[in-house]
């Protein structure tokens, strides 16, 4: 992981808990994933949401296989340890015991930063009493330094031109013990692992290990305060610089006067007194004329790098009562040279504006958003901050500028699941109601289908006692249903083939009929046009045969009659009279319209000639 911190994707719930409170919006919530995204750049490593996330998502680069690199090499590797870790290890009954558990890692020395924070506190006492009308905001904490770079660019030669007291110690350590010394910090700040990567030669520090990842490295070597000795912390020694982790402690240190009538100077510690003062002091910096001493993390107390559920002001306690022990046996003479031997190494430090605040959208965008919210008349500083915005209007912002969703705004999202809790029922109550409709309709579907049924099995069984040749084919003339009359037409192969499949069903019309014939399905099938009585002649008889659609374009019937067959012989010629019976009596009619003459007694004649017919037939 190159990044600080990076969220898990597999185990993020979507909760934006580390969206509200991510000091700078450093946070991506987008609609297209359902995790939050981590934005390096933006980021000022304060692992704010390190701490409050409900599922442990968030995690943050190791440096632990770095460190035990280090500890491997040929080289000497030294530990610089936060003076905070007396108030992190209040398990261990003496100090002298994790400075043994930290040499049984593997480190050659192991110092005190206590010495660095005298250093710096020296300079600090220096720069603020030669006061020349420019106010200061101290940059011992890196995510306050981060926090001035990123995001208010214009106070970046406001921040004190001075190295943190990390830095100091690792030029101390490499004037002390060989520019070849790696060295490596234990702290309780996440953000040290960006801070060291500003200083190269000199101040270089190879490595940081969080009180957190010390305590892994503990647990993974079995080092237990039991299993080792005393041991002291190597030279240099530092002095009042053990109360550093106070907030106030590096003024005390060289008694920086924060009295307050007579001071200049305010301190500000916590996450949102920090983010406030930073505020203020930028835009009423003449009002204020004060200096700032900050810290994100209540001094270096409560680091994001410390072990979760540690008690503030028992841990302020321990590093007084720490600082207290050691100041009883304290050589001062000693301490002195070693101040005058490092004193002049130089500990300035250089800042660089990395402006990452968001262009503004336009406005139309950021009302669009509002509207959307239902909160377009709301005022411009207003909001409830449950999406972790400070107002509607600045959640409008990141929503316009991509950083956000809509369904971060609680109140949208509670109006939504009302609106689809409504939308719900009604649909609920409508798929009820379909429900039944569909029930009677399968229950009249099931009505209609046994009729159906029945209806099928009466017209199946009068195909059956049809004189006449009956057949159905779909549109690749395919036998769909035949009677038995159509078989017995087509000869004994066709009687045989009945018997294995019933009604030919399947077989291809275009093998049964001669051309002639199934030239007239052809044409009726792809014309979509009846054909009615076409006389055809085939095996010594004459057929009379009619082609109709039955379905267009997918299925066609047929029936044939046999002409010389006794039933339809009288049938066809009693037909056909009629037929000029009824020619002819139209003719009539029509004459003695013209004529004015009846036409009874042609009717009459013409009924006796169809009469004398049938009565010879049953003679």
């Amino acid at each position: 992981m190159d990044q600080l911190f990076k969220i898990d994707e597999k185990t993020c719930i979507n909760c934006y808990a580390c969206v509200r409170v991510c000091p700078v919006k450093a946070i991506e919530v987008t609609a297209e994933k359902n995790y939050a995204v981590i934005l390096p750049d933006r980021c000022i490593g304060c692992g704010s949401c390190l701490n409050i996330c409900p599922v442990s998502a968030i995690n943050y680069r190791s440096s632990k296989e770095e460190v035990k690199e280090l500890i491997k090499s040929n080289h000497k590797v030294a530990a610089i340890v936060a003076p905070s870790i007396s108030g992190e290890f209040v398990d261990i009954t003496d100090y002298r015991k994790f400075v043994e558990m930290i040499r049984t890692l593997g480190f050659e020395y192991v110092c005190e930063v206590t010495f660095g924070v005298d250093l710096v506190a020296r300079e600090y006492k220096k720069l603020l009493e030669n006061f020349k009308g420019k106010y200061f905001i101290s940059a011992n904490c890196p995510v306050v330094v981060s926090l001035v770079e990123k995001y208010h660019p214009e106070l970046v030669n406001n921040l004190a031109p001075i190295a943190s007291p990390m830095i100091a110690t690792a030029k101390v350590m490499h004037k002390h013990y060989g520019n070849d010394t790696k060295v490596v910090y234990i702290g309780p700040c996440i953000q040290n692992k960006e801070e060291i990567k500003r200083y190269n030669d000199e101040a270089k520090i190879d490595a940081v290990l969080t009180f957190t990842e010390l305590r892994e490295l503990f647990s993974e070597f079995n080092i237990k305060e039991a299993k080792v000795e005393y041991s002291e912390f190597d030279e240099p020694i530092g002095y009042k610089g053990s109360i550093y982790p106070i907030s106030n402690g590096l003024l005390q240190c060289v008694d920086i006067d924060e009295h307050l009538l007579t001071g200049n100077i305010i301190n500000a510690s916590g996450r949102s007194n920090v983010l406030d003062a930073i505020k203020q002091f930028e835009s009423h910096t003449e009002t204020i004329s004060r200096h700032f001493n900050a810290f994100y993390c209540q001094g270096c107390l409560m680091g994001p790098g410390t072990s979760k559920g540690g008690q503030k002001f028992i841990r302020r306690t321990m590093v007084v009562n720490y600082a207290n022990k050691r100041l009883k046996s304290f050589n001062q003479k000693k301490w002195e040279e070693s101040i005058a031997n490092h004193e002049g190494n130089g500990f300035n430090a250089v800042f660089i504006a990395n402006d990452q605040r968001l262009s503004t959208p336009p406005e139309d965008k950021i009302q669009e958003v509002l509207k959307v919210i239902g909160k377009a008349n709301m005022g411009k500083d207003s909001g409830c901050e449950a999406c972790g915005y400070s107002s509607c209007r600045d959640f409008a912002v990141a929503v316009s500028s991509g950083f956000a969703h809509t369904d971060m705004c609680l109140n949208f999202t509670l109006k939504n699941r009302y609106e689809y809790i409504k939308t719900l029922r009604a649909t609920n109550d409508k798929l009820a109601k379909t429900q039944e409709m569909l029930r009677e309709s399968e229950k009249k579907a099931r009505e209609e289908q046994d009729i159906a049924h029945e209806a099928s099995e009466t017209i199946t069984t009068m195909l059956k006692k049809l004189p006449s040749a009956v057949v159905l084919a779909d549109k690749k003339l395919k036998i769909m249903q035949s009677n038995q009359s159509f078989i017995d037409l087509l000869g004994d192969d066709a009687v045989e083939i009945n018997d294995i499949i019933p009604g030919l069903v399947g077989a291809d019309l275009k093998s049964l009929l001669p051309y002639n014939i199934y030239n007239l399905f052809s044409y009726v099938i792809q014309n979509n046009e009846d054909i009615h009585n076409k006389d055809i002649h085939y095996k010594d008889s004459l057929y009379n045969i009619s082609v109709f659609i039955i379905r267009k374009g997918s299925v066609v019937g047929a029936v044939i009659r046999d002409m010389y067959a006794p039933e339809v012989r009288k049938e066809e010629v009693i037909k056909r009279v009629t037929d000029v019976i009824d020619k002819n009596l139209a003719m009539v009619q029509k004459i003695g319209f013209l004529l004015g003459e009846g036409a009874s007694e042609t009717e009459q004649m013409l009924n006796s000639i169809i009469k004398s017919y049938k009565d010879g037939d049953k003679g």
